[in-house]
């Protein structure tokens, strides 16, 4: 026994040096890093020898489902996303160069007033000390009135956990409901943040990628061809991040209704349902006992930096989500919470009305730079695809800094090379200066030349 253990553990440093050495492949050859198709063909084949020799396949393929994931995890290392080019442009900011931030969601206008009030007056609430969990139960009740209106649903206190972001959110729901080895579908594009708390938890992400083409939505026949007896749960996020996108209500009904069919988990982050455009319905409204429905204030009420947010779902399912959150930070700061709380009295009507005046410029200054895309009927974004031959949108992330621009890679959401996520989180004449930078880029083909300098420049740098 022992010795079959060893000789797996040298087994498996040879199959990660491998997965380094194609991983590099990928990288210059320009291919995402997963492979449904192949996965697949491994899957099946997996599914098949366990039949030949009497194993369950079940504990094959969650061992698979490892694999696989490490495979991910090496081959992962240095991809670049849109938190990549933020960060560039923070320390070239500090050198003293003008950065026009449109790669981050973060909205350039205040909280509102009464924020600014709350945070003078919580010493004297006394809102100070160690809490539940959960959050602060005046706050929860609060929140359960606000949402229970807000989304036409019916919700208490016991339905709803305060935390530390809507990502911790997410972090909990998938740590807490899934176990190692089990599945869980993203629809893609997506934020990267989903597969990364489902890797770091050693869930295994099967990806359906939508087309610009098919206007960002997933066909029926791509999610039930995706289930298998590992899925456990299925991401939704609408409004999306990087698209906009808003699934018809029928796709939607549809969607629920496997999840149903299958008593799988829907985890659906709503955080942009601010900025919704055109018919927008909430998951909350379906009633579903599986569902987990995550929010927050970062976008709504532009408190990115406040990390407050919030998840509705279950009340046994909010209790497992509280005791990892429990034991992660014993509770979310009281004065924070309370700051939070007040601020659910405040109008944020006119914040939507500027986001959406933003991305109608956008689709204005996109149009005529000859960018392809769909307009966007939420959020805060244009997923636009840059049509060049060899588009690198890594590359051109960086590249475009020099010119005091930064945009984010569409790779970071997907395998979508080709593609840039422009934000409208900054006031009309910086995106008009922004966009006419990314004009002339794009107009010019100089950043072709300039990368093919800089890689014969690294060339040279290393003796080749």
């Amino acid at each position: 026994m022992n010795e079959i253990t060893l000789e797996m553990v040298k087994l498996l440093k040879n199959r990660t040096d491998i997965s380094k050495e194609i991983g590099e492949v990928k990288k210059n050859i320009g291919k995402g890093v997963t492979d449904e198709t192949r996965e697949d063909n491994l899957r099946n084949k997996v599914i098949s020898l366990c039949n030949e020799i009497g194993f369950d396949e079940s504990i094959a393929t969650k061992f698979l489902n490892f694999l696989l994931n490490e495979s991910v995890k090496v081959q992962s290392i240095n991809k670049q996303t849109h938190l990549s080019i933020f960060l560039k442009a923070k320390s070239l900011e500090q050198e003293g160069k003008k950065i026009i931030h449109m790669e981050v969601g973060e909205p350039d206008f205040l909280p509102p007033p009464i924020v600014k009030d709350a945070l003078t007056e919580v010493f004297d609430k006394g809102f100070l000390k160690y809490g539940q969990a959960k959050g602060i139960p005046v706050f929860r009740e609060k929140l359960a009135s606000y949402v229970s209106e807000k989304f036409n649903t019916s919700v208490t206190q016991d339905n709803i956990m305060v935390s530390p972001g809507a990502r911790f959110s997410i972090y909990t729901a998938i740590t807490t409901l899934l176990n190692p080895g089990d599945e869980m579908i993203v629809i893609e594009p997506a934020w990267p943040a989903y597969k990364d708390c489902a890797l770091n938890s050693g869930i295994k992400v099967r990806t359906i990628n939508t087309t610009l083409e098919d206007k960002w939505e997933p066909s029926i026949e791509q999610i039930n061809n995706t289930i298998n007896s590992n899925t456990k749960m299925i991401v939704l996020n609408y409004p999306n991040n990087p698209t906009g996108k808003i699934l018809p209500e029928k796709l939607q009904d549809e969607i629920i209704e496997i999840a149903r069919k299958n008593k799988i988990y829907v985890l659906s982050d709503e955080i942009y349902s601010q900025y919704a455009k055109t018919n927008w319905k909430s998951i909350l409204n379906y009633n579903y006992e599986k569902s987990i429905i995550t929010q927050s204030f970062s976008k709504s009420h532009a408190m990115t930096g406040f990390r407050i947010g919030y998840a509705i779902a279950d009340s046994k399912i909010i209790e497992k989500m509280a005791k990892l959150q429990a034991l992660s930070l014993t509770n979310v700061s009281e004065p924070i919470q309370y700051v939070a709380m007040k601020a659910l009295e405040s109008d944020t009507n006119n914040n939507t009305n500027t986001i959406q005046n933003r991305l109608n410029l956008l689709r204005q200054k996109a149009d005529e730079i000859g960018l392809d895309f769909v307009a966007p009927d939420g959020a805060m974004y244009l997923f636009a695809r840059v049509n060049q031959e060899e588009f690198d949108g890594v590359k051109f992330a960086n590249s475009t800094l020099e010119k005091g621009l930064a945009i984010a890679p569409g790779e970071g959401f997907g395998n979508y090379k080709n593609f840039i996520r422009i934000s409208a989180c900054q006031d009309e004449n910086s995106l008009n200066e922004g966009m006419n930078i990314l004009g002339d880029i794009l107009g010019s083909n100089s950043w072709k030349r300039k990368l093919q300098l800089l890689e014969q420049a690294a060339k040279w740098d290393n003796g080749l």
